[in-house]
């Protein structure tokens, strides 16, 4: 069924490579010995909380570690990646004289007027958290009547793709640099096409918009003000803001001061970070599984969870992914677009900004919508499938009942169905 989707449009400039993730079997079993003799450090007063103020609990570690030595298998994950069209495509950067290989997941169209749409990761996501997205998509249409180009790539240093190069700095320009010259290979360049990105991918967005004529128009669901958490500058004070937004405030004021440390740590030691946790898959798990647990206002199961952290050991991507975080750092700004913005607030975000804020600060927004705990997808019950623990699953239950559901960092994970719906009324407005 991947192949229907696989053909690249015939304006391809270059014909993409197609891939299929097999890890070789000795690296998958040196992943699980390291595994089996890792050990977990002793509970500590810290370690026994189980609320999450003072990060992952001890007794999520050890469940986690049972249930991937146990029960998680990573074939299964392969296949479930496989299904969908992979694709190596090696980028070429004249200005900079380089190639860069990136790997990419796609729904190619058949549709003459297909409107290409490239969606962008962040950390510490992946291609993956767009998958369900696509599983949608594969659902609702066919080949034939598929209205869009779906492009997911793996931003350099992540997954698949090359990593950044040795010999001189690497920053989020570059990653527009080759993000947009991917979509031009691809034959996109005389239509143009809209990006999409939350968390980092929002930046890389960003600088598609700013500096790259071929992207016509962005959808964001990330973005913080320059001010952070207080009211820009000059922003009129009416009309006011609402509960929903002040208490989204309230909460990312209080991420960004008892939160937001590991930014500072990949930012100013971005080595010494990617060594520790490339050095110890239960490691890495504490420090991934800490955010996708307390990020996230849909929970995940702990096979995602699982494979999620899986992928980022085998292809290496701590070390090698971080690398936007230095340039990144507390800088937020960026020159206002004036090409069109689509903005979704997810109220379960990390850093949620209101969006008279967005409209005030960002661009020139076309299209927002505001997420409430009335929104609910049909597709829910697969997110808390066994194996969550500690409360999830009860939480989980009492959310269903009452709908309050929001969306948290990963809205295209957590949410997919509500997440594409503000992808295609935000296509219906900027595409022209």
């Amino acid at each position: 069924m991947a192949a229907d989707y696989s053909t690249a449009p015939s304006s391809a400039v270059k014909i993409p490579e197609p891939f299929r993730i097999e890890i070789p079997e000795q690296q998958l079993g040196e992943f699980k010995t390291l595994l089996r003799l890792s050990k977990i450090p002793m509970p500590t007063y810290e370690s026994t909380q189980e609320d999450g103020r003072f990060g992952i609990s001890h007794k999520w570690m050890m469940e986690a570690k049972r249930f991937w030595e146990e029960e998680f298998d990573w074939r299964k994950s392969e296949d479930y990646i496989n299904s969908f069209p992979n694709f190596i495509a090696t980028v070429h950067l004249p200005v900079k004289k380089e190639l860069s290989k990136v790997h990419f997941v796609a729904l190619f169209s058949h549709k003459p007027d297909a409107v290409p749409i490239a969606l962008f990761h962040g950390w510490p996501g992946s291609f993956l958290e767009f998958l369900p997205l696509l599983t949608l998509m594969k659902e609702k249409y066919t080949p034939q009547t598929l209205p869009y180009h779906l492009i997911v790539p793996s931003l350099p240093g992540y997954a698949f793709s090359s990593p950044p190069p040795l010999t001189r700095d690497f920053n989020c320009t570059d990653v527009s640099n080759i993000m947009n010259q991917l979509m031009l290979d691809l034959g996109f360049g005389p239509s143009g096409y809209l990006a999409q990105g939350g968390d980092l991918g929002s930046f890389v967005a960003r600088g598609l918009s700013t500096e790259h004529e071929a992207c016509k128009a962005i959808h964001v669901n990330f973005y913080i003000a320059p001010t952070l958490t207080t009211a820009p500058e000059g922003i009129p004070s009416e009309p006011p803001l609402s509960d929903k937004e002040q208490a989204g405030l309230q909460r990312g004021t209080e991420f960004l001061k008892t939160g937001a440390a590991y930014s500072m740590e990949h930012g100013t030691r971005p080595s010494t970070i990617g060594i520790v946790l490339g050095s110890s898959p239960l490691a890495l798990l504490g420090w991934i599984g800490e955010k996708l647990l307390s990020w996230t206002d849909v929970p995940l199961s702990m096979d995602e969870i699982l494979r999620s952290v899986t992928l980022y050991w085998f292809t290496e991507s701590m070390g090698r992914g971080i690398y936007q975080y230095r340039t990144l750092a507390m800088k937020t700004n960026t020159p206002y677009l004036t090409k069109p913005v689509g903005y979704s607030y997810f109220p379960g975000e990390i850093v949620p900004t209101p969006t008279a804020w967005v409209k005030y600060s960002l661009g020139n927004v076309v299209f927002h919508r505001e997420h409430d705990k009335n929104n609910k997808s049909p597709l829910l019950p697969q997110f808390w499938s066994c194996h969550i623990l500690n409360g999830w699953l009860i939480i989980a239950t009492i959310c269903v009942l009452c709908g309050s559901f929001q969306g948290g960092h990963f809205a295209a994970w957590e949410l997919p169905e509500l997440f594409m719906e503000d992808v295609e009324k935000f296509v219906s407005v900027a595409w022209k």
